[in-house]
């Protein structure tokens, strides 16, 4: 157990920008950040982090938090681990028991993957540099590979000798249960014989694959032997912790470059990321192998909009990698390619050239993807004017995958010049394909959004109320109970319970004078004088909250409540908290604009009167069914007495609040 001065600890020292900025490539927007959602696929930023608040907010699927929530969603950790992750981030010691083997055991499925995969990272690196097979073998290949020793380290490379069951044993006898090891995917449990079990990976160098925050998800192993009937390479499997189509090779060691030069490069393999790194080159990944998917493409639009695609010299590869350079421009990212000399690839061709001159060559060499299709295409076509159409087909088919119509635009002339065809009738055709994907999204689309019921007509919502859903039967109970002016009445006390207002009140000799208290008070005070409480049990918790810290002589702020125990009111605080938007500077043209902030007096003492309103008319409705219900006449006289106290009531509150009552 982590004790409460830590987690505290970790909590304060934790930036909200500075975790989110691990995965996600944030840009200032006033006192805000925003980026692209790390939790939902979308184009357009809609994920907020606001640093003096320390939270973050996507108002497109709804997530947010702190940074401990942020970690836990994002890595699938327990509030524990991802404690336990910042902890590591920030440099603070946890001061905790070792767990056993037995706890080991005893962890969650998951977590046990990442686990032995981590034990057998360390036991692979440990071969390589402390074995004579793996410093004779494994060492010698990655030096004659050209590869340093700090770049060695740096990616954790290994060797699994080639034994039967090095890693396994090792593992068990280190208190690791087989079940894991074999989920992992790093050992194999013989079909014929389901008592034996031998490693994946014997007899071969060892390439770890990490996620984006560093652990060790899955291997690649390369064979050293010549072979034929043996795969040169072999991967890890899939399994509850890796998803090829989702991983990135080297992303982790990556991502901060992408970031710094808003640029990412995309390889092909292992060993050409590492010698990329080593010629100080680190925005770069690769897709291991595998056909590019739209999944790593989002992977990489989180840190950057611009892909170069990195290609050796094999036409027939290049030809075949056209679909994912469609891919890329379907995500409405720019992309780049460049290929490299002589059938050359960025391993080979970055231990021919020193980096300055490797650097030079890319940045020279690079070309958009119209001019670089385009030329590839070109020699196949020749002079036949049917496989020249064919060719501007194929290109036009690209540019209208382009979400963005200026790009669109200027890939359409830049097509036009390089192919000498009118402008006009390349927008014909690209006009066409648009037209037809609109109508095949528009036939894909089955679920359309329910209509929003109508409110009652005595009724208004909130103006900033809005429905994180669209509206199902039942909302109107909501609104006729109130909750939704309850809440309301919460998202101005998180927002502002800490700011000052004028209050009017009397002194000892009955005069009236103002004074300033805590918004939160003055909020507290409206209610308490009707003795309303709230009906939605965590509205009433924050109420409560509110009061007993009053109570003390202070007025709780809305980290207390993103940081509190309960998740369900942590989790509320953060979907009430308003990230402002400034607006334009209109005060330089003589137009002023009032905000909340500036009438917050107003704007509670208005929320308190229509949830007392709505009260009001709750009770009437009650008393009318009593009215209809009872037969007892003294019981009719006291509850029509009742009845028209209430009405007055209602007039009252409803003339404070400017409404017109008809009956």
């Amino acid at each position: 157990m982590i004790p409460k001065e830590t987690v505290d600890r970790i909590l304060e020292t934790a930036r909200i920008d500075e975790v989110v900025g691990e995965f996600v490539s944030l840009k200032k927007r006033g006192a805000n950040m925003i980026g692209l959602c790390p939790f939902h696929n979308e184009k357009t930023p809609s994920f907020n982090v606001s640093p003096a608040r320390g939270i973050y907010k996507c108002f497109g699927c709804g997530k947010g938090g702190n940074p401990v929530n942020f970690v836990m969603d994002h890595e699938q950790l327990s509030y524990p681990e991802a404690l336990r992750w910042l902890a590591r981030k920030y440099n603070i010691e946890i001061e905790e028991q070792e767990r056993s083997p037995e706890q080991i055991a005893k962890e969650g499925e998951r977590e046990s993957l990442f686990i032995v995969s981590g034990f057998a990272q360390k036991h692979y690196t440990k071969n390589l540099h402390e074995t004579e097979e793996g410093k004779a073998i494994g060492l010698t290949y990655f030096t004659e590979r050209g590869f340093r020793k700090d770049i060695i380290e740096k990616f954790q490379l290994g060797y699994s000798p080639d034994t039967w069951r090095d890693l396994t044993d090792a593992a068990v006898a280190a208190g690791y249960k087989l079940e894991y090891l074999v989920k992992a995917g790093l050992t194999i449990q013989n079909e014929e014989d389901a008592s034996k079990y031998f490693d994946r990976f014997r007899g071969r160098v060892i390439f770890p694959v990490h996620n984006a925050s560093g652990r060790v998800i899955a291997f690649g192993g390369r064979t050293l032997k010549t072979d034929k009937k043996v795969a040169k390479y072999i991967n890890s499997p899939e399994t509850e912790i890796y998803h090829k189509s989702n991983v990135l090779y080297g992303l982790f060691f990556a991502k901060k470059a992408i970031m710094q030069e808003d640029v990412c490069y995309l390889v092909e393999g292992y060993t050409d990321v590492i010698s990329m790194h080593q010629a100080g080159i680190e925005n770069v990944v690769a897709s291991s192998g595998t056909s590019l998917t739209i999944e790593q493409i989002r992977l990489i639009r989180r840190y950057t909009s611009n892909i170069t695609i990195l290609y050796d010299g094999d036409p027939a590869g290049i030809k075949a990698s056209f679909r994912g350079i469609n891919l890329i421009l379907e995500e409405s990212m720019n992309v780049r390619v460049l290929l490299f000399p002589d059938n050359d690839d960025p391993d080979s061709y970055s231990k021919k050239v020193t980096p300055e001159a490797l650097r030079d060559f890319i940045t020279a060499n690079t070309k958009d993807f119209i001019n670089f299709k385009t030329e590839l295409l070109k020699a196949d076509v020749g002079n036949d004017p049917i496989k020249r159409a064919s060719l501007i087909h194929e290109i036009v088919d690209s540019i209208a995958l382009i979400p963005d119509a200026i790009t669109r635009s200027v890939y359409v002339k830049e097509c036009s010049r390089i192919l000498d065809i009118e402008e006009q009738a390349l927008l014909t055709e690209l006009n066409k394909l648009r037209r037809r994907q609109h109508d095949k999204k528009r036939e894909e689309q089955s679920i359309k959004e329910a209509p929003l019921p109508e409110l009652p007509p005595d009724v208004t919502a909130p103006e900033d109320f809005v429905p994180d859903q669209p509206a199902r039967e039942g909302d109107h109970t909501q609104v006729k109970s109130g909750e939704v002016f309850e809440r309301e009445l919460v998202r101005l006390l998180l927002n502002y319970g800490q700011e000052p207002v004028v209050a009017k009140t009397t002194d000892e000799f009955g005069v009236e004078i103002e004074v300033t208290v805590p918004l939160a008070e003055l909020m507290l005070h409206e209610l308490e004088s009707d003795e309303i409480a709230f009906n939605h049990a965590v509205y009433q918790q924050i109420l409560s909250e509110y009061t007993q810290h009053i109570n003390n002589g202070n007025v709780p702020d809305l980290n207390y409540f993103v940081n509190y125990p309960d998740q369900n009111i942590a989790q509320l605080a953060v979907d009430l908290v308003q990230i402002p938007y400034q607006l334009s500077d209109w005060e330089r043209h003589f137009i002023y604009v009032q905000t909340e902030s500036q009438l917050l007096r107003q704007a509670a003492v208005h929320s308190v009167n229509v949830l007392k309103l709505t009260r009001l008319e709750q009770m009437i409705a009650e008393n009318q069914k009593q009215l209809r219900d009872t037969t007892d006449d003294d019981a009719q006289l006291k509850l029509m007495q009742q009845q028209l106290n209430l009405l007055n009531a209602k007039r009252h509150f409803s003339s404070l609040l400017g409404r017109i009552i008809l009956k």
